[in-house]
């Protein structure tokens, strides 16, 4: 079984930046779909950022057009370690924060029905 651990969440002023960070309890070096996820109050989850490998074995990103230009998705650590680097943060970007893995496969998107989820972390910014 694949554990997923988000930190990093917390409370910021809009404009201000918050590194996620999500430990996971597998290496990833090819053939995995990884994302981040967010709901916000009355809100469905919504994909916001995912990083795959693909059939190449060349990592890509995919981003929401929301948070296109200001978050950035990483994996480092081993390839343990999945990052959702967020700058220039809005109200508007206020949720729960979930990271989520899918191994030994080749499709991936914003909308991937994962295998494994973490528990979320909060993330509030404050106009």
């Amino acid at each position: 079984q694949v554990q997923l651990v988000e930190s990093g969440g917390g409370s910021v002023q809009a404009g201000g930046s918050l590194r996620l960070s999500c430990a996971g309890s597998r290496s990833t070096y090819s053939d995995y779909c990884l994302g981040w996820f967010r709901q916000g109050p009355g809100n469905e989850r919504e994909g916001v950022a995912i990083i795959a490998s693909g059939s190449t074995g060349r990592a890509y990103t995919l981003y929401a057009d929301s948070v296109k230009g200001r978050f950035t998705i990483s994996l480092e650590n081993a390839k343990t370690t999945v990052y959702l680097q967020m700058d220039s943060l809005k109200p508007e970007d206020t949720a729960m924060y979930y990271c989520a893995a899918t191994y030994n496969t080749w499709s991936c998107g914003l909308a991937y029905q994962h295998h494994y989820w973490g528990q979320g972390t909060q993330v509030t910014v404050s106009s």
